[in-house]
């Protein structure tokens, strides 16, 4: 846990436990880390609902935390069906519960119990994917997402070894069925590995493998990131700007990703191609154009045709993985948030903005009826306060400056001053 701080004076942290050893080990020695330094643990127990046991086994599973003293709240997931995609349905909506909750007790550090094991399989499985350096890097032990840190401080501890540490503590687990169904990858994977401890030479050296690879991304992220400050402007209006030249490709990718809102990078071949020779190019959702009046280089700016549709404005919703509602914004009812799009042409006047940035910028609507913009302060910037926004991909780039002045934002009277008050760094 020291090397995968910040942690305030007094932590306060959440745990995932399905009530699988793993997890349970991971509750019981995260708890005592935490008390011994005036902080406290909550357990988020997830019932997915997926078979007929798992409400037992989730109460089951809190009744044995509640025996050690740990605090814990029971997460019901809805609305998951069998069906394709099942694993990752899933696991998207177990992690926006984990997340919602967090958020809603105010904790920003969630640790997941993922050992040495699991990430020797996950190196399998980025392997048999064609993964490049950075995906065979595997999971890392501290990932920074939208107010909210995902820790996993077991990754260099063995299952044999956490069993172990149950068992002193006299402390039972539930088992998975599903993790011995061969229909799925990694479960195949763990069944060819045929090391459940975790302790042969095979997962020592695939996880050796997975924390150089790690220690190599870490320094090709920082000089991404120095790249970035150096050769890219975001402005909070969702779109970036980048120096002439060809660029590194990582930097490309960086800039990709958090224009489309993506939680996983572009494809790797076709990013170095453009990023060596930079052109007019559509890719992963973004296009790549020639910046004109807003500058000698490039911009980037997200895809008409591949934005999410209009979702209900909720405080905290997020819209097509780039734009937030703030906790405290109060749309009024039957809102949605979705794109500006054709209704760009006649707010023309509110903005300099080229058509390309002004149909992706997020727009409120009741029905029909356009209700505001706030990137454009439109109507006006009264009734704008009442939903501001964020700029707040998935996976923001780090190292590259915000924006918050410049030529070709939103007007106010006949000053002409931009302001753009919905940043988030």
């Amino acid at each position: 846990m020291a090397e995968l701080g910040p942690f305030e004076p007094s932590p306060r942290l959440a745990a995932a436990v399905s009530g699988g050893a793993d997890s349970m080990a991971l509750a019981l020695l995260a708890n005592s880390w935490a008390r011994t330094r005036g902080g406290s643990l909550l357990a988020l127990v997830v019932d997915h609902g997926l078979r007929a046991e798992s409400s037992a086994e989730a109460a089951l599973t809190i009744a044995r935390l509640a025996a050690r003293g740990i605090a814990s709240r029971l997460l019901q997931l809805e609305g998951l069906d069998h069906g394709p995609a099942l694993a990752e349905r899933a696991r998207a909506a177990r992690y926006a519960a984990l997340s919602a909750q967090c958020a809603a007790e105010g904790i920003v550090h969630l640790l997941l119990g993922h050992h040495a094991l699991d990430q020797a399989e996950t190196v399998l499985m980025r392997r048999q994917s064609g993964s490049g350096a950075r995906g065979l890097a595997g999971m890392p032990a501290l990932a920074e997402q939208f107010g909210l840190r995902l820790v996993r401080p077991l990754l260099g501890a063995t299952p044999g070894r956490l069993r172990q540490t149950l068992q002193a503590a006299d402390i039972a687990w539930v088992e998975d069925p599903s993790n011995h169904d061969r229909r799925a990858l990694r479960p195949r994977l763990r069944a060819y590995l045929d090391d459940p401890a975790g302790s042969g030479p095979i997962v020592a050296a695939l996880y050796a493998q997975a924390r150089t690879a790690g220690l190599e991304r870490a320094r090709r992220e920082r000089k991404s990131a120095a790249s970035l400050a150096e050769t890219v402007a975001f402005h909070p209006e969702g779109f970036a700007l980048l120096a002439p030249g060809p660029m590194a490709p990582p930097v490309l990718a960086a800039v990709i990703q958090a224009v489309s809102g993506a939680g996983f990078p572009p494809p790797t071949q076709p990013v170095s191609a453009l990023a060596a020779a930079p052109r007019p190019a559509t890719l992963a959702g973004v296009r790549v154009l020639r910046a004109g009046r807003l500058g000698s280089g490039w911009l980037v700016v997200r895809e008409v045709a591949a934005m999410e549709p209009p979702r209900i404005a909720r405080p905290g919703a997020l819209w097509d993985g780039r734009f937030r509602l703030t906790a405290c914004a109060d749309p009024p009812p039957n809102t949605t948030l979705g794109a500006l799009g054709p209704d760009a042409a006649r707010l023309r006047r509110c903005s300099e903005f080229p058509s390309a940035v002004l149909q992706t910028l997020p727009a409120l609507r009741q029905g029909n009826s356009l209700l505001a913009v706030p990137h454009l302060l439109y109507p006006s910037a009264a009734a704008c306060a009442a939903v501001p926004l964020l700029f707040s991909p998935r996976r923001p780039a780090a190292g590259a400056p915000f924006l918050p002045d410049g030529a070709g934002g939103a007007k106010t009277g006949d000053a002409g001053r931009r302001q753009t008050p919905y940043v988030i760094l």
